[in-house]
């Protein structure tokens, strides 16, 4: 059956429904991306104090199983997304790098607190990066010394939006490879 246009589908709909039959329309890329953004699962690296409220967020107060965030995974393999909360050492960084190359495609990364996304009070210091965002792509920035829970919530909404609002059919999901983290440190050399 060829379709002709949305009124013939709409029309269609119509005698379905009036024959008592249920039918529902919809684009199958919003459906597969709604459940992406709804059950995320995340790889938390969290290092100091941010993984502490990050905890406080599973906690009963604030509860994001709610929102689809519950099933923190240990394995990279397993996860969506991984969470950084905290500092982040010279020597932590290739294993924090080795972690988010074992996730699957596609994978996201959070930027949780200060000490991940520029140092921190550790800015001007030896052995902190200054930002992971020179070892891996980020896609949300969660700001505050440590960040507060609804501030991990609202941040890990805004992924939510971020990976619904992106194809999956006709268009090519985000493929990272190293070319990703040299802009970032080209983009760190600049500021």
């Amino acid at each position: 059956m060829e379709v002709k246009n949305r009124e013939y589908i709409e029309e269609m709909v119509r005698e379905l429904k009036a024959s008592g039959t249920n039918v529902v329309v919809g684009c199958l890329d919003e459906m597969i991306n709604w459940g992406r953004g709804n059950s995320l699962w995340p790889l938390t690296f969290a290092t100091s104090c941010c993984g502490i409220e990050y905890m406080a967020v599973g906690a009963a107060r604030y509860d994001f199983a709610r929102f689809g965030f519950e099933v923190t995974r240990a394995s990279p393999r397993q996860a969506d997304m991984i969470m950084v909360a905290g500092t982040i050492t010279h020597k932590m960084a290739p294993v924090l790098r080795r972690l988010y190359d074992q996730m699957a495609d596609p994978k996201y990364v959070v930027a949780v607190g200060g000490c991940s996304i520029s140092g921190g009070p550790f800015k001007k210091s030896y052995h902190v990066v200054n930002g992971i965002d020179s070892i891996l792509p980020v896609d949300v920035y969660i700001p505050g010394c440590p960040p507060r829970p609804e501030a991990l919530l609202y941040g890990m909404i805004q992924l939510q939006n971020k990976v619904k609002a992106q194809k999956f059919f006709g268009d090519v999901n985000r493929k990272t490879d190293k070319g990703d983290a040299e802009a970032g440190r080209a983009h760190r050399k600049d500021r």
